[in-house]
């Protein structure tokens, strides 16, 4: 929910309260006063001004690309050091004037400009051809920009080239680019310090990103299974972030809930291509590294339960126990069957997770087991093995175990609300 939507959702509720005569004046007041001041919306003029600013921004780098070959070295120097100071001092003034969007755009435009500088510079003078390294200074100013200025467009830019940064290092060595780890969790203290929604969901995508470039060098390695990186990754996600959950401070708990919402998603998506490819062996020796990664997962997730006391965490910590035991593709199968116990458990995993978000209230968790469910389904049903009537009885012989499941905890709460 948004802060603004909040606010009139608690002013309705305050206004009601006052009305029933549940809640005196003094005290509706003190609760107010308690509050924020809700912050500023984008408004029509300022979005008109971002896509003026784009614009004049597109027009600079579109003017000197056209005449960049006629320009002497040391004037094209001096223009990209223009560029970087003009767009760090249009932010200045935007904040002096307290417009907040068009400062943090302009610290991104100017964090953009870097790393074009960066490029351009190298390509004068011909300083090297390490282009990852390139991007990895240009990742390193952004995240600083990000750091000094408290924009969210700098850390996007950051984040962005921390990306694409360890993606060519993963390409480079054919192998696992642990480095990105640290860049991650220096942005992910800034999203605690900052305890914005939009740092969270930034700092939340990279997470995701950085499990799939660990599955993809894992893969280009050829030592282990890239199916279950991702999932012991994003398992971790989930169980690491709903243990933050439990923490006493509202910013601790806000970046644990958003990271287990991807997670989540990422979970879901995870499973179904399993199931899709689950005939490919997993090939390589197994990582322990990995496998405790798995297993901290999980932990997390019953630590988190008993913590907080949680039933919803405790089923999320079974949807992990079940998802990381299919992605081991340790189950014996004989090569003529199908995997119908992976088939199951993965099944079982997304239901517990859609029952854990509903126990939790947590909205995005619920939809993400269903999409989970939806894909699972759709990956059984036509990752074309074996004989299709097969499938049909086994998914028929699902939803009827999942209609008497459905009936049997009805009853159970029927008979403790009747309690």
């Amino acid at each position: 929910m948004s802060e603004r939507a909040y606010r009139e959702r608690l002013e309705a509720d305050l206004a009601r309260w006052q009305a029933e005569g549940l809640l005196p004046p003094k005290s509706a007041d003190a609760i107010r006063a308690t509050l924020r001041p809700v912050p500023e919306a984008i408004t029509i003029a300022t979005v008109v001004g971002i896509v003026g600013g784009l614009l004049i921004a597109a027009a600079f780098l579109a003017f000197i690309a056209a005449n960049w070959t006629a320009i002497a070295r040391p004037l094209r120097f001096a223009i990209l050091l223009a560029g970087i100071a003009g767009a760090y001092g249009a932010a200045a003034l935007f904040d002096r004037a307290e417009r907040d969007h068009l400062a943090d755009l302009s610290v991104g435009v100017g964090s953009i400009i870097f790393g074009a500088a960066i490029a351009l510079v190298g390509q004068m003078y011909h300083l090297g051809d390490d282009f990852a390294g390139g991007l990895l200074l240009w990742a390193s100013g952004a995240l600083a920009a990000a750091a000094l200025t408290g924009s969210h467009s700098a850390l996007a830019v950051a984040l962005a080239a921390a990306c694409v940064w360890s993606g060519m290092r993963v390409d480079e060595t054919s192998d696992v680019h642990p480095q990105f780890a640290i860049f991650w969790l220096i942005a992910a203290m800034l999203a605690l310090i900052w305890n914005t929604t939009v740092a969270r969901h930034l700092v939340a995508v990279a997470a995701l990103a950085g499990a799939l470039l660990a599955a993809v060098g894992i893969a280009q390695a050829r030592v282990g299974s890239a199916n279950f990186t991702f999932i012991a990754l994003v398992a971790l996600m989930v169980g690491g972030g709903l243990l933050l959950t439990t923490r006493t401070s509202a910013a601790v708990r806000a970046f644990g809930l958003t990271l287990s919402t991807y997670g989540s998603f990422g979970l879901a998506v995870g499973l179904a291509s399993i199931i899709v490819e689950f005939y490919r062996p997993a090939g390589g020796e197994v990582l322990y590294p990995i496998v405790a990664i798995a297993l901290a997962a999980v932990v997390c997730a019953f630590a988190a339960a008993v913590v907080g006391q949680s039933g919803g965490a405790a089923l999320a910590g079974l949807s992990l126990t079940l998802a990381v035991v299919v992605a081991s593709g340790l189950m014996p199968t004989a090569a003529a069957e199908e995997p119908w116990l992976a088939y199951a458990l993965s099944l079982s995993a997304m239901l517990c997770l859609v029952v854990s978000g509903m126990l939790d209230d947590v909205r995005p968790r619920i939809v993400a087991g269903w999409l989970g469910l939806a894909a699972t389904i759709a990956a059984v049903t036509w990752a074309v093995k074996g004989s299709l009537l097969r499938r049909a009885v086994f998914l028929a012989l699902s939803g009827l175990v999942a209609v008497a499941l459905a009936s049997l905890l009805g009853r159970l709460i029927r008979r403790g609300q009747g309690r």
